[in-house]
């Protein structure tokens, strides 16, 4: 990895440097500096590198993206200066007022989910993607879920024949995983997912991320540890945390994790319906039959598994009540993020 990623700073100059035009500027920051950018995708693959190699890796990668980025503002000033020529050759009326320039902002729930990848990422998690259209295998019976079992029940699914359909949660990226990799294993999945449902606090089509570790030794303790840096690290530092017994058919055992109330601070209001917490995610030790779907000894790895609404997150963040807000387009709304 450190040979790619010196590689690309390389090619990095060398085309920076051959730009002689502004219209040029914004293919080389995609290429380079966007979100599906090689650099980016490098960045991702950190999760999977060696332990030990990870510190290392990681402060070169940064070094590398402060460079380019600082190289490429260098250039863009230069560009832009060389087109508006010399600057007393100007015959506009500088008395007269500026005009703003509307601008565009990114999602409020594009916002909460790249916060979440970076919170994740930042304790080593690894980042994977996976298909919307997902096979009853994968997203049902790999997480120990067979057809007949009660808990089908709990997801409103959208078919599309007997074996293919929408997926209802990005859960199936664990087994996707687990099957072709080795522990030890950290990452998480984020995407789009799937139910039949619609009201103010549920859409047909919402957010997950999807997180998971597997090793040696792996116990609820670290769980707990876990979930505790990101709850601290989304919301505050003082935020209270607590785990209640729960079923889910991939977890054994399983817990819904609750925070303080962030709208009343834990003293009880209608949001919380005056208990003082909030539900926030769902999470669990992975069930050793999910193991022995991907060919795992549970005998000698456990591991943990997580999932979170982005949507959920973003509304209790922000004190939205109503979760059709984020997809009616209204700029009134969208413009205060």
């Amino acid at each position: 990895m450190e040979e790619e990623l010196l590689r690309l700073q390389k090619a990095a100059h060398e085309d920076l440097a051959a730009l002689s035009e502004i219209k040029e500027l914004e293919p080389f920051r995609v290429k380079y500096l966007g979100r599906k950018s090689e650099f980016t995708s490098l960045m991702r693959q950190l999760g999977s590198v060696p332990k030990e190699d990870r510190p290392r890796l990681g402060k070169l990668a940064n070094e590398i993206k402060v460079d380019l980025e600082e190289k490429f503002s260098a250039r863009k000033s230069e560009l832009e200066q060389s087109a508006a020529g010399p600057s007393d050759s100007l015959e506009s009326d500088l008395t007269l007022p500026g005009r703003a320039i509307p601008f565009g902002k990114l999602h409020p729930v594009t916002q909460i989910m790249e916060e979440i990848c970076s919170i994740f990422e930042g304790m080593g998690f690894g980042v994977a993607e996976g298909p919307d259209v997902e096979t009853d295998f994968y997203n049902f019976e790999a997480l120990n879920i067979p057809k007949h079992h009660p808990a089908r029940d709990m997801h409103d699914t959208f078919y599309i024949n007997e074996s293919l359909l929408l997926r209802t949660h990005t859960s199936p990226m664990q087994a996707r995983i687990m099957e072709n990799q080795e522990p030890p294993l950290r990452m998480i999945a984020p995407g789009k997912v799937y139910r039949c449902d619609s009201d103010i606090t549920h859409t047909p089509m919402f957010h997950q991320v999807e997180g998971f570790l597997v090793d040696k030794k792996v116990s609820f303790a670290d769980l707990r540890g876990i979930l505790g840096v990101f709850i601290s690290k989304m919301f505050d530092e003082n935020t209270a945390m607590r785990a209640r017994p729960s079923f889910f058919p991939f977890t054994e055992p399983s817990a819904e994790i609750d925070i303080a109330c962030v709208m009343c601070g834990g003293k009880g209001c209608r949001v919380c319906k005056h208990t003082g917490w909030l539900e926030i995610l769902g999470a669990g030790m992975i069930d050793p039959e999910v193991f022995k779907q991907v060919g795992y000894d549970p005998e000698v790895y456990s591991g943990f598994a997580f999932g979170l609404g982005v949507e959920r997150i973003a509304m209790l963040k922000y004190g939205i009540n109503d979760i059709r807000l984020y997809y009616e387009n209204d700029l009134r709304f969208l413009s205060q993020f």
